[in-house]
């Protein structure tokens, strides 16, 4: 075998023969993305993870995605994948979430349940067009309408009962709306209020105490599973991450969660949730109204909760700013640092994250709700 035969195999068998135009968009895509992980800082905690996914998963004959029948012979990434398939990852995503998450601010202001459901509308918006459109089936469109929530746990969750094979370009969707969101959001909610409105303080939130804080979560287990079965794995994880927070008991389990967990889950979910993004089946006409669909939820959630957070403002003379409803969304913290952002840009002296998280993590329960009510009616 000579030099110029030696040259010509290694040539016919490298990524640059195996180049097609979707890889290369794929890869442009993941440029794109992985510039405002890095440079914009838009949640690179999330969208760094995603981006790198979608640049491994579309080198040209690296298959790292590689589909086998022995699960041992599958790409690398394809077997990692097996916890996103099998609702693992997003599971345990949300038991981090719960140690993670302070629900006094829902506990002191109940009404922020209001927003966190009004920041669910544009799931059944989509949900409707979804089924208008005729190209998917009832079940598909409403794993596609999850996206509005902004969560990506959930959304895979559903997907995974509802509609298994778009659970990628669902996935993809959700996760990277939740990356977008400081790039989305304030549009929307500069759009529909006032400067004066943005600029309303609120009221320092009464202390909860700790019984209040370590009811909570069983409570809402107790109920939301008693009344929708199918949440019971996320809504039952979330409160058991919450009640090792908020015990004071258990400080090394809730800081393993909070933290080593919680990073190692990030990691793999992120990673390989974008690798499912391969340019032969994302650039697709159903996958690209996927993801279209997916905006309009978002922006309609986002218009949701700040609309009827401004209906709360009249009725209460003021005492709410309206942009916490956009907050209801359930991606946490992300939608309500946005939100603490946007008013103190109009009122530096404005200190909104406290109200904000209130409708925040009631968004987390919303859009939990509105899956288990899909799954039992579409199930």
């Amino acid at each position: 075998m000579n030099f110029f035969t030696i040259l010509g195999r290694l040539v016919e068998e490298s990524g640059f023969a195996a180049m097609t135009w979707q890889s290369g968009v794929m890869l442009l895509v993941s440029f794109v993305l992985i510039y405002l992980a890095i440079f914009k800082k838009f949640e690179p905690l999330l969208l760094l993870p995603i981006s790198f996914g979608i640049f491994l998963s579309n080198l040209p004959a690296a298959g790292l995605m590689a589909y086998a029948d022995v699960w041992y012979d599958q790409g690398a990434l394809r077997i990692i994948y097996s916890g996103v398939q099998s609702s693992i990852f997003p599971v345990l995503m949300f038991l981090c979430v719960g140690a993670m998450t302070d629900f006094g601010p829902l506990i002191a202001n109940p009404i922020s349940l209001i927003l966190g459901a009004a920041a669910q509308f544009g799931i059944y918006i989509a949900f409707t067009l979804a089924n208008v459109t005729g190209l998917f089936t009832v079940g598909e469109a409403a794993a596609i309408g999850i996206i509005g929530g902004a969560d990506g746990p959930t959304a895979i969750y559903i997907a995974n009962n509802l509609a298994p094979e778009l659970v990628a370009p669902i996935a993809v969707a959700a996760y990277s709306y939740m990356a977008l969101i400081p790039m989305i959001q304030p549009k929307i909610m500069r759009a529909l209020t006032t400067k004066k409105e943005r600029a309303i303080k609120m009221a320092q939130l009464r202390k909860v105490s700790k019984t209040e804080k370590i009811i909570f979560p069983i409570f809402v287990a107790l109920m939301t599973s008693l009344m929708l079965p199918s949440v019971a794995p996320l809504l039952g994880m979330l409160m058991f991450g919450n009640l090792l927070r908020e015990s004071g008991v258990t400080g090394r389990l809730s800081d393993t969660a909070q933290n080593g967990l919680c990073n190692v889950v990030t990691i793999l979910l992120g990673l390989t949730v974008g690798a499912t993004a391969s340019g032969e089946i994302f650039l697709s006409i159903q996958t690209i109204t996927i993801i279209v669909m997916g905006l309009i939820a978002f922006s309609f959630s986002t218009m949701g909760g700040v609309l009827i957070g401004k209906l709360l403002c009249y009725l209460t003379k003021g005492k709410i700013n309206p942009l916490i409803g956009a907050a209801g969304v359930s991606a946490v913290p992300m939608a309500a640092r946005v939100a603490q952002v946007e008013g103190a840009k109009a009122n530096p002296s404005n200190f909104l994250l406290m109200h904000a998280m209130g409708p925040n993590v009631a968004g987390v329960i919303g859009s939990a709700i509105a899956a288990g009510f899909f799954m039992i009616v579409f199930g």
